[in-house]
């Protein structure tokens, strides 16, 4: 082959290098199917939840507590003396309800009026609260059980006083007075229970909540889940249609969310009380004296205008009642 024919070679040789690499690719694949992507719900939710009892047990005056003791000097051999001695308080909080206890993101700090509570009585025993309280952050559910197997020495945690839990625990004074209403979005026309027949209503798992949407005669659809920020994010996602639980967890979800509003009358009374193990009778009566100083001091009322008044108004102290 001479050198012209070898040149005419390998540029037909290139040319149909270039064609077949400038072929059809073929048909293409078909991608998968979509179809509507469903919200992720949180874990462990589940239907109606009467565990709690609400008030239907009226086989005692539950706001009756153990008097108090005259101040709160610590006697040798106590329960509060033991806890001096570990150094630490223990107690049982919400890390996830804003405006009562709820861990601020930018100092990583439990905060709240139930984290005030909890440093009032760490300051009655050691002095100063600062260092000296190791929280637990416990769900709703939770809240007996930690009680009753002594991991924790209190729980101040949105804890309503019934006659059926004080079989288990044994509770301080009622320290605040709350009562349930509902949360709703603002395009929802629902103010009360009745309004919602037939529709998901979400609240915690063991609360009196819970048991009060299981049992309506409304007909609720429950929906029970471990913490009340589950309720929110299920709302916010609309996988249920309102919220129900104490005006002060739902003020708190409010102020997290201007798209959501507290609705309604309150349509039950939640007596909060701070949970001490049942055997623990003389840690009730130093909390009591503790409660009676915040009362008396001004502190419960700084604590209030704090972090409560400006959803819910001006309130006063509960008055304590004793056995």
């Amino acid at each position: 082959m001479n050198r012209g024919n070898t040149v005419r070679a390998g540029v037909l040789a290139v040319v149909a290098l270039l064609a077949a690499s400038c072929g059809s690719p073929g048909k293409p694949v078909d991608p998968a199917p979509v179809g509507s992507a469903a919200w992720p719900q949180p874990a462990h939710v589940a239907g109606p939840d009467s565990s709690a009892g609400g008030g239907s047990d009226t086989s005692c005056n539950p706001l009756a507590s153990l008097s108090p003791t005259n101040g709160t000097s610590i006697p040798d051999g106590s329960t509060m003396a033991k806890i001096k001695e570990r150094g630490k308080l223990i107690a049982g909080v919400d890390q996830t309800t804003y405006l009562f206890g709820f861990r601020n993101p930018t100092s990583g700090n439990l905060e709240g009026f139930d984290i005030d509570m909890v440093n009032e009585i760490a300051r009655s025993i050691f002095g100063a609260p600062e260092g000296r309280v190791q929280f637990r952050a416990i769900t709703s559910g939770q809240r007996a059980d930690v009680l009753k197997e002594h991991q924790v020495d209190i729980v101040v945690r949105t804890y309503s006083i019934t006659c059926a839990r004080k079989k288990d625990v044994q509770f301080s004074s009622v320290y605040y007075v709350a009562g349930q209403r509902l949360l709703v979005t603002k395009e929802s026309k629902a103010t009360k229970l009745a309004d919602l027949s037939g529709k998901k209503v979400c609240a915690a798992k063991k609360s009196t909540s819970a048991a009060k949407i299981a049992t309506d005669p409304a007909k609720l659809v429950a929906v029970s889940v471990d913490n009340w920020s589950d309720c929110l994010v299920m709302l916010q996602q609309g996988q249920v249609d309102a919220v129900s639980t104490d005006d002060t967890i739902l003020a708190g979800m409010a102020a997290q969310d201007p798209t959501l509003q507290v609705v309604g009358d309150q349509f039950t009374q939640e007596n909060y009380g701070i949970g001490v193990p049942k055997d623990n009778e003389d840690m009730v009566r130093f909390v009591n004296a503790v409660l009676e100083n915040i009362r008396n001091s001004g502190a419960w009322q700084k604590s209030y205008r704090q972090w409560v008044e400006p959803s819910l108004g001006q309130a006063s102290p509960p008055q304590a009642q004793y056995q």
